[in-house]
């Protein structure tokens, strides 16, 4: 079984997308025999996005404390309700990876590049605070149009 592979020492990847094949037309997979039954497909979809999201949570953990630099995408809100940013970092493709959840301050705003510091993660995103104002190097610059 091929997904067993992902558990070999080294293979931690980052980010892991994947689906269940459908035939799409013209694909020449489309006329193999003995297709795999649709919740075959389903279920190791679902055993390798479950082995990568550990992984993936395993991975984020060593930004933790770190600081980065943001684009600031959205504002919304969390479960609990709060008001919050949606950001991305340079390694994140908009709504594709993870996203870092970052909490307001005086200064943040959509489309600005805003320097945070890293407080926690889960398997997919990250969550950081605004570097205060005061602290040296810090800043908030608007995104070029």
């Amino acid at each position: 079984n091929r997904t067993r592979e992902c558990r070999r020492p080294g293979s931690r990847l980052d980010r892991v997308g994947c689906f269940a094949y459908s035939p799409v037309e013209g694909a020449a997979a489309n006329d193999l025999p003995d297709p795999v039954p649709a919740e075959v497909r389903e279920e190791r979809r679902q055993r390798l996005m479950a082995l990568q999201s550990g992984i993936s949570a395993e991975r984020l953990k060593r930004f933790v404390g770190r600081s980065m630099t943001v684009l600031v995408d959205n504002e919304a809100r969390t479960p609990e309700g709060r008001k919050c940013y949606l950001a991305r970092s340079a390694a994140d493709a908009p709504e594709i990876d993870g996203v870092v959840v970052v909490k307001p301050a005086r200064g943040v705003k959509i489309g600005t590049f805003v320097e945070v510091t890293i407080d926690s993660a889960d398997d997919h995103d990250l969550q950081a605070t605004p570097v205060s104002r005061g602290t040296r190097g810090s800043r908030v610059i608007p995104a070029a149009d």
